[in-house]
């Protein structure tokens, strides 16, 4: 089947900015979360792909060679996968073109460019790079966490150190390849290089393999590992632990760990960037007549708020830099706290009695402004009609 196109999968425009491609992702990422649709392998598939493209798209180089060349720049099972899920993506990161465009073109120019076939020996046999899901509470996002984790991984053999030859013998060159990992025919005007079928670009065969391993090098293990969650991170950060993927193939380099964040809802807070809102409930008569109230804050003190006589419903109110920790930043974000004024319920004989007296001795143009007004437009409406 036909990949989809990273831009539609995202729903953006192909000049979209890096601001719109992060709206995007965050929106779609929340929607498809496995964990908010517990079973559902359709949305399990569309949020691996959702993050497939944007790890691409996010990338100013990837992204150029993305829109000039499509996924055939990311093809070829280069040491570059986008996606970085279940032993997949980001690996090569660093070159403009991903691992897997590099390889098309030593394929067809190697010999002209001189030494294209060392590189592919040195790629043969990496690790798979490694994703984990992690979820954190919003204090935690706030605070930073230290933590270990349990990663089910391949790792380097201890019977045979790695080598994947048994007895201390050790790995011989290939007679296929002579070593270089690579094979060369002639086609036409052009050499073409390709991996050698023999020792799979490795340049060496074992002739005695380990037990244990098989021969490659490598076991799985669950391995613990011991991670720093920085102050301020956000719900879709990514954390790269490099060399802490998958032991690569008979002594090859270990791919990489991505740790993917997400971000538990709050029962209190809602977080938008590095502000925090809250809705608090406040008593008719507090508002009515002005006072103070208590809230929590992020970072577990309280605060002490001001309610002004008059209060209406939907007043914010600013507490500054008690907010979120900013990534990477001493600076905080700022906490608003949304007034819900509550209409008393279940009142007693003298209650009731107290607010019909409180009724008859004002002026509703006076106590209840807004509302007088609304009616008198409306009034005024039904005038016109009469008209």
């Amino acid at each position: 089947m036909a990949k989809k196109d990273y831009y539609e999968l995202l729903g953006v425009a192909k000049n979209a900015s890096a601001e719109d491609l992060k709206k995007a992702y965050r929106k779609l990422a929340m929607k498809h979360h496995p964990d908010k649709n517990p079973g559902d392998k359709q949305a399990e598939t569309l949020f691996k792909e959702i993050n497939e493209a944007y790890d691409v798209l996010k990338d100013d180089q990837r992204r150029a060679a993305y829109d000039r060349f499509g996924h055939a720049a990311f093809e070829q099972g280069g040491g570059f996968r986008p996606g970085g899920g279940g032993g997949g993506g980001g690996g090569g990161g660093d070159h403009p073109f991903g691992a897997g465009f590099s390889d098309i073109f030593e394929e067809m120019f190697g010999e002209f460019m001189g030494g294209g076939g060392r590189r592919g020996q040195a790629q043969a046999g990496r690790g798979s790079d490694l994703r984990y899901n992690m979820e954190v509470s919003l204090e935690e996002a706030h605070k930073g966490l230290n933590t270990t984790i349990k990663v089910p991984t391949s790792v380097p053999c201890e019977s045979c150190k790695g080598s994947g030859a048994a007895g201390g013998s050790q790995p011989v060159t290939c007679t296929t390849c002579h070593g270089a990992g690579k094979v060369r025919a002639t086609q036409g005007f052009f050499t073409i290089e390709r991996t050698c079928p023999t020792c799979h670009g490795t340049g060496r065969v074992i002739s005695n393999p380990c037990k244990p391993c098989g021969g490659t090098g490598r076991t799985r293990k669950e391995k613990n590992l011991s991670v720093s969650i920085p102050a301020g991170v956000e719900d879709g950060t990514r954390i790269r632990l490099s060399g802490e993927g998958e032991a690569g193939l008979r002594g090859a380099g270990a791919g990489d760990l991505y740790i993917f964040l997400a971000v538990k809802p709050h029962r209190f807070f809602q977080r938008e960037g590095a502000n925090i809102y809250c809705r608090v409930p406040i008593p008719m008569t507090t508002a009515s007549l002005g006072g103070s109230i208590e809230v929590p804050t992020i970072d577990g003190s309280r605060a002490r708020v001001t309610v002004p006589a008059g209060t209406q419903t939907g007043h914010q109110f600013r507490l500054k830099a008690k907010g979120m920790a900013v990534l990477r930043s001493p600076a905080r974000g700022d906490m608003f706290i949304q007034a819900v004024i509550e209409t008393p319920v279940k009142l007693n004989k003298k209650q009731q009695e107290l607010l019909r007296e409180f009724e008859k001795a004002g002026s509703e143009k006076d106590t209840s402004p807004e509302s007088a007004g609304f009616f008198a437009k409306v009034k005024e409406l039904w005038e016109d009609l009469k008209d």
